[in-house]
């Protein structure tokens, strides 16, 4: 059963004050290319959504990595997610690995691809513990929700009208909600390792 992987790296950075959380360094390698690296390796197919004149974050990547210019990224991450949930519509499901998780491992998505394909039809969700995380694997049955959505709330009403349906998948420590949006989350995260 096919899987890809959606990045949805479109969004401006707004709580950076001018710095790109993308484009920070991760062991050595800017964090957007550092995620996309990591979903290369599980040998799925991915997908990086980007915004509209945007060099910086093209060149962070390889040049073979598929990138998807999203006109409409400044109306939130659902364009993100409605544009390139459309592009993956041949798989049997998408992955959604947020740009931002910096503890996010190969060997965490190959564990979530497999635990998925035990049981195709739910939505498996990393979590910390019972607190759930990212990323998230939706199984095609639920590809036509992603062109309702809007806004920057992501994938959560899909989420929650599913609930029932969503399967959490515990990873190890923090790393499927280490997710850092701000200078104070990157220097607090940096000082912590």
């Amino acid at each position: 059963m096919t899987v890809a992987i959606l990045i949805p790296a479109a969004g401006a950075s707004r709580r950076m004050r001018g710095r790109d959380k993308l484009l920070e360094p991760v062991a050595g390698v800017p964090l957007l290319a550092r995620q996309a690296a990591v979903a290369r390796a599980t040998g799925a197919e991915v997908l990086v959504t980007l915004p509209p004149g945007d060099p910086a974050r093209r060149r962070a990547l390889s040049a073979d990595q598929p990138v998807l210019t999203v006109a409409d990224a400044g109306t939130g991450l659902a364009a993100s997610l409605r544009a390139g949930v459309a592009a993956l519509a041949w798989a049997e499901a998408v992955m959604i690995l947020l740009a931002d998780l910096p503890e996010i491992g190969t060997d965490d998505l190959l564990a979530l691809i497999a635990a998925w394909r035990a049981t195709p039809g739910q939505i498996l969700r990393a979590s910390a513990g019972t607190v759930p995380g990212h990323p998230v694997i939706f199984p095609r049955a639920l590809f036509g929700q992603f062109a309702d959505l809007s806004g920057d709330r992501g994938a959560r009403p899909i989420l929650q009208a599913h609930a029932d349906s969503v399967r959490l998948f515990p990873l190890p420590g923090r790393r499927a909600i280490t997710d850092l949006d701000t200078p104070e989350d990157w220097a607090a995260w940096r000082a912590g390792r």
